[in-house]
């Protein structure tokens, strides 16, 4: 192995260790852990020495749990070794695969990103559940990223088929978080607070590891706890703004009917059932951003923490962060290298293309054309905190000044694949994608981009 290529392997070896780290830091379990403590039949919620919220566990006749998302069952693991035989019931629901053994919660595995019958079934007894407590009843609700589609209950005419159909249609036109929860949350009967009104007037502590940019609670699985910020009209206005077409009619006759008033909108705030619903986020993007940067100072690179909150179409905020690789090489700026310039955030895709991928991946993709004039001395990493990217079994990729040519070597124009948002089979050819496997957790993505 000569001096380059040793160089550019250990850019990537540093670059794999720098993610690795970020996954660990958002641990679901150590997050709930470090938020929730119990002193007897004291109850505080909040980090270690901030209180925010106390509670006497006395006053309650029962204790349990519900919940759904990718990082919920450690999440419950936590809650159950903290109360022990208190807990009475507990009932979540996960992503296939995101699973692990639980003494006193029940699991229900379901389908993700597309609703399925096993979420519908598994949230129909969270409801069942959650309208037979009474003020006497404790329950923790445990959330976190892909929480929104495994919650699916359709509210009125609406079936399962009509929000899938729905949701891959504005997951192909490259519709934001928020506008896709701003729908699910208006054809459901368990989202935008509406989990809050079925348990009222019990007490609810909801844990919320956050997936979406901003961290806003009502946007995280859809908000099921927290009131809705978003209306029937923004619903509308969401169709319009994408041209979807063929809407199915039972969605389209609800949302008439929520705009002509003749359907009650969603909780809003200032409603009494929110008095006794406690809210809090116990984990986000940032705090996976903080350890990548804490390690790549260790591993001797100058960092920079560009933004937790990073959106917009993967391709061109791929472009963005190669023109800092470029400049970095070019005149040291913003940073000196070695440098390790950091992002988190959540972009989106417009398919045009009938290829296999994922956001991560395609963002790799459309990076590395650009990085093949470039010195090989820059390797750029793009991965999902939860270890699937898109509809694969990767977490992301990685994209070096080599890529494009090791993939012209296996016979593939980088260009193409691209256009037909294809690129896990690009990436699977020429050895760059990222795996992990399931990591039962989600804060988005984090991208880095390593000069040495």
């Amino acid at each position: 192995m000569n001096k380059q290529d040793k160089k550019l392997e250990t850019l990537r070896s540093d670059a794999k260790e720098i993610f690795a780290v970020c996954l660990t830091a958002v641990d679901p379990y150590q997050a709930v852990k470090r938020f929730v403590h119990v002193q007897g039949n004291r109850l505080v919620v909040g980090m270690e020495g901030e209180p925010e919220t106390e509670l006497d566990l006395s006053q309650f006749d029962r204790i349990s749990l519900v919940g759904a998302g990718k990082a919920t069952a450690p999440m419950a693991a936590a809650i159950e070794e903290l109360f022990g035989e208190r807990i009475r019931k507990g009932l979540i629901n996960v992503k296939y695969g995101f699973t692990q053994e639980l003494a006193l919660t029940e699991i229900t595995e379901a389908g993700h990103p597309v609703p399925d019958e096993n979420g519908v079934k598994g949230t129909g007894k969270v409801l069942d559940f959650l309208q037979g407590a009474g003020q006497k009843d404790l329950i923790f609700s445990l959330i976190s990223g892909g929480g929104s589609a495994l919650l699916p209950f359709p509210v009125g005419n609406i079936t399962l088929s009509d929000k899938q159909e729905i949701t891959r249609k504005l997951l192909a036109c490259g519709a934001s978080i928020d506008e896709i929860n701003a729908v699910r949350k208006h054809m459901s009967s368990s989202k935008g607070g509406q989990m809050a009104r079925a348990a009222f007037p019990a007490t609810i502590i909801n844990l919320m590891l956050s997936d979406v940019v901003g961290d806003k609670m009502d946007v995280i699985a859809s908000g099921p706890f927290v009131p809705d910020s978003a209306t029937f009209k923004d619903v509308s206005e969401i169709f319009n703004k994408y041209n979807l077409k063929d809407i199915p009619p039972a969605i389209h006759d609800h949302m008439k009917a929520g705009l002509d008033g003749q359907i009650s909108e969603t909780p809003k705030e200032n409603d009494k059932i929110f008095d006794r619903v406690f809210n809090f986020i116990v984990g986000s993007n940032i705090l996976a951003l903080e350890a990548a940067s804490k390690t790549a100072k260790t591993l001797g690179y100058e960092t920079l923490i560009l933004s937790s909150m990073v959106e917009g179409e993967t391709r061109e905020v791929a472009r963005v962060h190669t023109a800092i690789a470029k400049e970095i090489v070019k005149t040291g700026r913003p940073v000196s290298a070695p440098a390790c310039i950091i992002s988190g955030g959540e972009t989106t895709v417009t398919i045009r293309g009938d290829g296999l991928g994922g956001r991560n991946q395609e963002f790799c993709l459309a990076a590395c054309m650009d990085l093949v004039e470039l010195q090989p001395r820059v390797v750029i990493l793009s991965g999902g905190t939860d270890g699937n990217d898109g509809p694969t079994d990767a977490a992301g990729a990685l994209a070096d000044p080599f890529t494009v040519t090791r993939g012209k070597d296996a016979g593939m124009e980088a260009a193409e694949f691209l256009n037909r948002n294809d690129a896990y089979h690009f990436f699977e050819k020429t050895g760059d994608l990222l795996m992990t496997g399931p990591t039962n957790t989600n804060v988005m993505d984090v991208r880095l981009v390593l000069v040495g």
